[in-house]
């Protein structure tokens, strides 16, 4: 395990806690909010029951709530390494899973219903999590610069990294409340919705890379401010809406089906 982890620091696989620092709490909360709205009766209810009185929007946090206790070890379900130009590779992952890895396990898991009700309620929630943090293009990381991390910049003057800006600053930046931006986001059509619930785990990986080009267009001075918010706001706005929706079809598949 220590040879494992001194080669991927040596090549740059290794992504460190920084990226898993979240997509930021309100773009979670964003995309639960979302999901909570495109659930049918039958998932609502069974959701709202294993949760209990927690929202899904709230949940969707639990996964960032628990890192500083030593019981749960989930940091490297957060990112995936893809380089550019080709496929997931589960050889070249972290020895305890990756994000791919474990959504489509966990999902599987939560299907087969065969789970004690606290096992349920973890894995619900993993998921939950999970779903939006492989919507952020940089947790589907290019293997040299641990997932932007190492990217050092400005963001309207502050020291920060183009990771932090995609998790969080541009969100934080639009100075909506999560409800707010949840309503102000949720416009996707009938055949919008209908296209991005057949997608599967890894198509929304490597959708996550296709924005690479633009995440990466950064000025020679690497000072970020309006402009680069301006040109990139339209795939934040994307990313939350499709991790809601998607997050709302895996939720109808598990528990929205009478049993037979």
């Amino acid at each position: 395990m220590h040879f494992l982890i001194s080669f991927l620091l040596l090549t740059g696989l290794f992504i460190d806690s920084d990226q898993t620092e979240r997509w930021g709490q309100i773009g979670h909360y964003v995309s639960g909010e979302i999901a909570e709205k495109h659930l049918n009766d039958l998932a609502k209810a069974r959701v709202n029951n294993i949760l209990g009185d927690r929202s899904i929007a709230v949940s969707t946090v639990w996964m960032d709530d628990i890192r500083s206790d030593d019981s749960y070890d989930f940091d490297t379900w957060h990112y995936v390494t893809i380089p550019d130009g080709e496929e997931y590779d589960p050889d070249i992952q972290e020895e305890s899973g990756d994000i791919i890895w474990a959504l489509e396990t966990l999902i599987e898991e939560l299907k087969t219903g065969n789970l004690t009700k606290e096992e349920e309620s973890e894995k619900l929630k993993l998921v939950i999590h999970m779903i939006g943090d492989i919507h952020q293009p940089l947790h589907v990381g290019n293997g040299e610069d641990r997932g932007g991390n190492d990217v050092r910049l400005q963001w309207f003057g502050d020291d920060s990294n183009i990771h932090r800006v995609w998790d969080s600053g541009m969100i934080e930046s639009f100075q909506l409340s999560y409800t707010e931006l949840a309503k102000e986001l949720d416009t996707a059509t009938h055949d919008q919705i209908e296209d991005w619930q057949d997608d599967s785990v890894r198509d929304w990986a490597y959708e996550s890379m296709e924005y690479r080009d633009e995440v990466y267009d950064l000025p020679d001075d690497m000072r970020l401010s309006y402009e680069y918010r301006y040109y990139n706001k339209e795939i934040i706005y994307k990313r939350l809406l499709q991790a809601g929706i998607r997050m709302a079809g895996v939720l109808n598949e598990i528990y929205g089906e009478v049993s037979p």
